[in-house]
């Protein structure tokens, strides 16, 4: 199973076009962020809440497909930002007229905050409440003394809680149900599988693969939390997600190029029965024989039955992450993010320009673990806040001055909104480009409780985003960098222990474990992601060619080798062996030929040949 060659070709502008196409579910998701934004700045206006501009972003940033995620989210946001004002009250009274230990307080809490998004659970939401935190403590410096503590504290309350409100509310009437998500899921699985067995290409096999299993856990979790469903249909569906996923690894392992046209038809005909809402019908004789084929015929029978005990389990990982307490990473990046945020708060307070706050909201917002992340945000944020204030001053000087009312407004807030949601609801690649269209559009067209007008405004906020990404790229690249290369092999590292863990099973145990498959393939596929932003580091970050292109070939090798692995009837008794060698290899970081590799007894074994590739090739 060969990815690079399903690589399209082109340069970074047809990449682009590519994730700018339609997309299943894409429309959905865009209308309902433009209308829950539209909702949220009309409810500013009206009951004057301040910065609706922020608070819209967190709609944009933070609304799921799955209805229920969305409510269980936003309840969360807000149990959590109200705990927190209340906790800070005294804390803002204490230091009202203290300057200096009001910054001290910002970066503590700050870096607290910031270090629980990178080391647990907790992850986009503790940047989120780092940037309350600090508006909060921000705004003594615009508050008159006397209303800094309620008012303050009432407006940092009402920016963040009122939009998770109207989310919540929104996703209750017209959020998509998690089980019919999954069963959205599972009919693009069978699609993709009846694509490659019809001999026409694998990019959406591979597509379907790299996404997992774990997404698919959490539906299941949230359909059975909130009961969107009957029981035994989550049981069902639930039963489905593993059997399909196992569909996609026997597609995955037979030969590239080879037509089964009936199973294609068998494919076809279970995405038809899934997506009326039907159980597929299984086959009247028994599936015999082993090997790839017989696996998919198998797996097509199974999806007729119901088979209790063979549905996906969703994990429940420790709130702290194995490593909170001995990698210095996630120390380093709420360092390095606090700082960047306090250097933008001295910046703006020193020179008495209050208007490019919008630089210390950038620094929480863009920063992330990598160089390589981060540039890359970067430049999404920059691309993205151009083409936003570009569609802003557009609004300021022709249709702004022509608003009659609120309801104006919110049609142009849903129009512009409109624009950067669909981007934001693309790949990875693009998406943070467009929650940055949507922020500076909304940043220029919203200044107080009211359309507006003010280019002095609009200019502000945008040189603000701009000074924000020179301070976070300048400290990200400069202190502690880290590149995007100690990533892969991280990650590397966990696909390859999953693949020695896979190694040790039985066939008919192997053939079961599918989240230990959907492990590798996940892990992988992030691999190449993290890859693929080497060119946005620094020259000094970036590996060596040769060390790139043996990570890449590494990648693809244990890719090709997690089917056949899956599938084969014997493994030889080193593999297991050699993959936990390579991963313990690529996790210490190690180079050079390390132990000496043996050629595999047998050479005609094709699993033990890939297995002595992937060994050579993480010993360097």
């Amino acid at each position: 199973m060969t990815r690079s060659a399903e690589t399209p070709g082109g340069g970074l502008l047809r990449e682009i076009w590519a994730d700018l196409q339609p997309a299943p579910g894409r429309f959905a998701m865009t209308w309902r962020i433009a209308l829950l934004c539209a909702l949220v700045c009309g409810t500013a206006m009206l009951y004057k809440v301040p910065e609706a501009a922020i608070s819209c972003y967190l709609i944009i940033f933070l609304t799921r497909p799955n209805g229920a995620e969305n409510v269980g989210q936003a309840l969360g946001l807000i149990v959590l930002v109200s705990l927190i004002i209340l906790l800070i009250a005294p804390i803002i009274q204490w230091t009202a007229e203290l300057p200096l230990l009001r910054i001290v307080v910002i970066a503590a809490t700050s870096f607290a905050f910031l270090y629980l998004s990178s080391a647990s659970q907790l992850g986009e939401i503790g940047a989120i409440i780092a940037l309350v935190i600090a508006f909060v403590l921000t705004l003594v410096d615009q508050v008159p003394a006397g209303e800094i503590v309620t008012r303050g504290l009432l407006y940092a309350w009402q920016m963040a809680v009122m939009p998770m409100v109207l989310l919540a509310l929104f996703s209750m009437v017209l959020g998509t149900s998690p089980h019919r998500l999954l069963r959205q899921t599972l009919v693009e699985r069978l699609d993709a599988a009846a694509l490659a067995l019809a001999g026409r290409g694998r990019r959406a096999l591979n597509a379907a693969l790299a996404e997992g299993l774990e997404a698919d856990a959490k539906q299941i979790m949230l359909a059975r939390l909130f009961h969107t469903a009957p029981t035994r249909a989550i049981d069902r569906l639930s039963s489905s997600a593993a059997t399909t996923y196992r569909l996609l690894l026997a597609v995955a392992a037979l030969p590239p190029g080879r037509v089964e046209s009936g199973l294609a038809q068998r494919c076809r005909a279970a995405a038809e029965a899934l997506r009326a809402g039907r159980r597929p019908t299984p086959e009247a004789a028994a599936s015999e024989g082993a090997g790839a084929h017989a696996a998919i015929a198998q797996a097509l029978d199974d999806l007729g039955k119901y088979k209790d005990g063979n549905g996906l389990i969703a994990s429940k990982p420790p709130f702290l992450a194995p490593d909170a307490f001995t990698n210095s990473d996630h120390q380093r990046y709420a360092l390095k993010t606090t700082a960047a945020a306090i250097a933008c708060y001295l910046i703006y307070s020193l020179i008495d320009w209050q208007g490019i706050h919008t630089a210390m909201v950038t620094c929480y917002v863009a920063a992330l673990g990598t160089t390589g992340e981060t540039v890359h945000k970067l430049a999404l944020r920059i691309a993205g806040c151009l083409v936003g204030a570009a569609l802003g001053l557009a609004s300021i000087l022709y249709i702004i001055p022509h608003l009659q009312s609120v309801g104006g407004l919110m049609a142009l807030v849903f129009a512009g909104v409109l624009v950067a949601a669909w981007v934001s609801s693309g790949s990875e690649r693009i998406s943070y480009g467009g929650v940055q269209i949507g922020l500076a559009f909304l940043l220029t067209i919203l200044n107080g409780f009211g359309p507006s007008t003010d280019m002095d405004a609009a200019r502000d906020r945008v040189v603000g985003i701009l000074l924000g990404n020179l301070v976070v790229y300048l400290i990200f690249t400069q202190i502690w960098p880290k590149s995007a290369v100690v990533d892969v092999r991280e990650r590397l590292s966990r696909a390859l222990a999953a693949l020695a863990r896979l190694a040790t099973l039985d066939p008919v145990a192997r053939r079961q474990a599918m989240a230990e498959a959907a492990t590798v393939e996940t892990e992988l596929a992030k691999s190449r992601d993290v890859l693929a932003l080497l060119p946005f580091e620094p020259a000094r970050l970036r590996p060596s060619g040769t060390t790139e292109r043996r990570l890449r070939r590494l990648v693809e090798e244990a890719g090709a080798v997690l089917p056949a692995l899956i599938f084969a009837p014997d493994v030889p008794t080193d593999t297991a062996q050699r993959f936990a060698a390579a991963a313990e290899r690529l996790a210490c970081n190690e180079t050079g030929q390390g132990e000496p590799v043996t050629e595999p007894a047998d050479a005609s074994d094709a699993l033990a040949r890939r297995a002595e590739r992937i060994a050579t090739l993480a010993a360097g």
